[in-house]
């Protein structure tokens, strides 16, 4: 019953709450109101952190694991800088990367083998070389705040400018316009789509046309989100304290299951099928089974204070929590 549950709440949003591709009235309007969810202020720590914890100077804003270089990427914002562990010498000195400005997310671009860096402030997309910390700089007006690759395109979005730039190498191939809010791109192989905090909805991406795909609403505060290898994007929903899947094509809601302690950050192991969900309100990483008809728990772990971001290793599983009081990087094997 609950499965079936999970699966008629998906059906009923897709009947009420989807919009034809450009068109910016209908029931996603509804959110418009609403201020973009953020994570919730966690708790004083009471109990110890599950496994073990790498020092950093400053609070962390976002991370990500490069599997081809074997690397650990942590941003702080103070000093602005990107933080690279070696995953196979995690004791060894992490190497820093200075930024212009704090990055607003970092992601992968697997196809380059480099750290997607945005700096909204400077209007720029720093690109990391994780063996070397070499970094070049692109040029992206509009305040960059999230980047993610498909089908050879980089797509930047720009958070000032309610857009998404599409970049072919260097050079700016189009920008995809009708946008409220472009707060994070997540892309796989084949499919993009973007997250729209503000009116808490999820849209598909073509990253060659100039609009904005099919849009659905993503529960009542959608904040993050992931692909995972079934061509789905996972979207933690923080007001409403649920996990949310959605296929790509067609969009559609598949599932929506309920994370109570205020879902925020998010990441995917492909090789286990495990989503991971930081609880900010209750300093937890809770890993999901997400491979069948509804999330499984399967681990749950306390984390360092305020865990706004997490990662995963899929060679090991290892799962890297980051402190955004400045607690440093958590370590977990489940």
């Amino acid at each position: 019953m609950r499965r079936l549950a999970v699966l008629l709440a998906g059906a009923l949003l897709v009947a009420g709450c989807s919009t034809g591709r450009g068109n910016p009235d209908g029931p996603l309007q509804v959110a418009e109101t609403l201020q973009a969810a953020t994570p919730a202020k966690a708790p004083e720590q009471t109990g110890t952190p599950a496994g073990t914890v790498l020092a950093l100077a400053g609070a962390a804003s976002s991370t990500v694991v490069d599997p081809a270089s074997r690397t650990l990427a942590v941003a702080v914002d103070q000093p602005p800088a990107v933080w690279l562990w070696s995953l196979d010498d995690l004791a060894a000195p992490p190497r820093s990367v200075p930024l212009p400005a704090p990055t607003a997310q970092l992601s992968l671009d697997t196809a380059a083998n480099t750290v997607l860096a945005p700096v909204p402030s400077a209007n720029q997309l720093l690109r990391i070389t994780p063996t070397t910390g070499a970094a070049t700089s692109l040029a992206v007006d509009g305040g960059p705040v999230s980047a993610a690759t498909v089908a050879g395109h980089t797509l930047v979005a720009l958070g000032q400018a309610k857009a998404v730039a599409v970049f072919d190498g260097d050079q700016l191939a189009r920008t995809i316009s009708g946008v409220t809010s472009a707060d994070q791109v997540v892309a796989n192989d084949r499919h993009a789509a973007m997250v729209d905090r503000l009116r808490t909805a999820v849209f598909t991406l073509d990253p060659t046309s100039t609009s904005q795909g099919p849009g659905l609403r993503a529960g009542d505060g959608a904040v993050n989100a992931v692909t995972d290898r079934f061509d789905r994007v996972l979207v933690t929903d923080a007001r409403s304290g649920e996990l949310l899947v959605f296929s790509l094509d067609p969009l559609l809601m598949r599932q929506r299951f309920p994370v109570p302690g205020t879902p925020y950050g998010i990441a995917y192991d492909p090789g286990r099928d495990l989503a991971w969900v930081t609880l900010t309100e209750r300093n937890e990483v809770v890993g999901y089974d997400v491979a069948g008809g509804e999330p499984v728990e399967r681990y749950r772990f306390p984390t360092v204070t305020q865990p706004n971001s997490v990662t995963v290793d899929p060679s090991s599983g290892r799962v890297f929590v980051a402190s955004a009081t400045g607690q440093g990087v958590q370590v977990v094997q489940p």
